[in-house]
């Protein structure tokens, strides 16, 4: 897939802490999600509420927020980065849950900010 000219800033929502049927392998997913972004150029900003995996280390991404993953700190760093896009399916399901809420409260259309990856028909 050709990298898009039209996105420079992505926010990564986390998978915050490990749960019973989803573990590891979103952190391990996660961070190579956020260093692929890196490597082909874009701006990779970071928000996960779990401070003890390898996604949260600051070579990950540009920026990393560790906060809770709720409607109202994320709409506050979305409002404070300004991304192009968002991308919540390194998150699984916490992400998912997340970006339909932060999609219902129209902070997503306000901002002019994509998502990327699953439509929200389908989550």
């Amino acid at each position: 897939m050709p990298k898009r000219q039209d996105i420079h800033k992505i926010l990564v929502i986390g998978s915050g802490p490990i749960i019973i049927g989803q573990a590891a392998e979103f952190d391990y997913s996660g961070t190579q999600a956020c260093l692929a972004l890196r490597e082909e150029g874009y701006e990779v900003v970071l928000v996960n509420s779990n401070p003890a995996t390898i996604m949260t280390d600051t070579e990950i991404a540009d920026r990393v927020y560790i906060e809770p993953l709720t409607v109202e700190f994320v709409s506050q760093i979305l409002r404070k980065e300004l991304p192009d896009a968002i991308l919540p399916t390194i998150g699984g399901q916490i992400g998912l849950n997340l970006a339909m809420k932060l999609s219902n409260t129209g902070i997503l259309d306000e901002l002019g900010i994509e998502l990327l990856g699953t439509k929200l028909t389908a989550i």
